[in-house]
């Protein structure tokens, strides 16, 4: 680790490996880390990373060591986009960034896009958040399931992985942090964490400040199938379809490459998510499910692919990269072809 070091120069803590290579040489790469995470995922992949990259990795607001601050969910994911372009001014940033965005952070990724588009050269979006966000809609237009966004937001969080995280456990329960990092982060029946990074990736989950301001965020009762709607506050929320839409990403006026990367085995985010109340209700898993012409599984690649398409057929410039045997985090579980289609992108 003595490549990589550690700060608190912004509200954001963190991770920095800087270039070896003269300033006309070095690119700047902000990596955004995704839900339940921190920066410290990326720490292989910064210190695999060609020597002329410039490469930071923050700890979002609610995560990691980042100092408190609490997540207006009605601003869907901008306090944190905004987090980002203060961190990009405090490193002298103000054009010229390759961002990479996993999972809710390549929502934060599209969104800095959106509001700060000078900023950003490239975009790389690792297994992305949906663009409309995720639960409470369906189809490739992002179609509500209730008019108060039901079956999204902080109240459809598993309550016992909550109190595993509050508890600060580290057994390997069925709702354990641990279990959870094995099992759906990556594809477990090719990819074993190893033994020191996976001790490494418990600490960052159990790091997750919880709470109505934080994970998951408040609720509200609905009269609709699953009982439960967002609430105004937390990060749970502020990536529910009810406050975000990434949507104005496609109609950008500048138009940064993109590369879509994902795991061809995602149980995250999928067209078939695990994590999608919808799918669970079908499989029998949530009680009370009204049917799939109701509350149809939500289409999450496929949304994402519209919005992409839309991005392309603009003029922007996008590549998907699926990768095979591979999870949520394609970066951990195939590093040596995440970098190579991250250094075509790059450049």
């Amino acid at each position: 680790m003595s490549e990589l070091t550690k700060s608190h120069d912004h509200i954001l803590f963190t991770r920095e490996r800087r270039s070896k290579a003269p300033a006309s040489e070095t690119r700047r790469v902000l990596l955004v880390h995704g839900n339940v995470a921190s920066g410290v995922f990326f720490e292989p992949l910064m210190l695999a990373a060609p020597d002329a990259y410039h490469l930071v990795a923050p700890d979002l607001r609610g995560y990691g060591d980042t100092k408190e601050r609490p997540i207006d969910a009605t601003r869907g994911l901008r306090d944190f986009s905004d987090d980002l372009a203060a961190l990009s001014a405090s490193l002298g940033w103000s054009e010229g960034v390759h961002v990479v965005g996993w999972s809710v952070g390549g929502g934060v990724a599209m969104q800095l896009a959106i509001d700060h588009p000078a900023l950003l050269a490239t975009i790389t979006l690792v297994a992305p958040v949906p663009p409309c966000g995720f639960g409470g809609n369906h189809g490739v237009d992002c179609a509500p399931n209730a008019p108060d966004f039901a079956g999204s937001g902080g109240g459809v969080v598993s309550p016992a992985f909550v109190e595993a995280i509050r508890a600060k456990d580290r057994g390997s329960d069925t709702q354990s942090p641990r279990t959870i990092l094995r099992r759906f982060f990556f594809d477990e029946a090719h990819f074993t964490p190893p033994a020191d990074r996976e001790e490494e990736w418990v600490d960052a989950i159990l790091a997750t400040r919880i709470g109505d301001d934080y994970y998951p965020g408040d609720s509200v009762p609905s009269a609709s199938w699953p009982s439960v709607a967002p609430g105004t506050r937390g990060v749970g929320n502020a990536f529910s379809a009810k406050y975000l839409d990434l949507r104005p990403f496609a109609a950008t006026s500048r138009k940064p490459p993109v590369l879509w990367i994902r795991g061809a085995n995602d149980a995250i985010v999928s067209d078939a998510s695990f994590f999608d109340l919808a799918l669970l209700g079908k499989l029998g898993l949530v009680p009370g499910y009204p049917g799939e012409d109701v509350v149809p599984p939500q289409p999450m690649v496929a949304q994402t692919r519209a919005l992409l398409e839309r991005y392309r057929e603009g003029g922007g410039d996008v590549r998907e990269v699926v990768l095979p045997d591979v999870g949520h985090s394609p970066f951990l579980e195939a590093p040596a072809a995440f970098l190579e289609a991250l250094v075509a992108r790059i450049g």
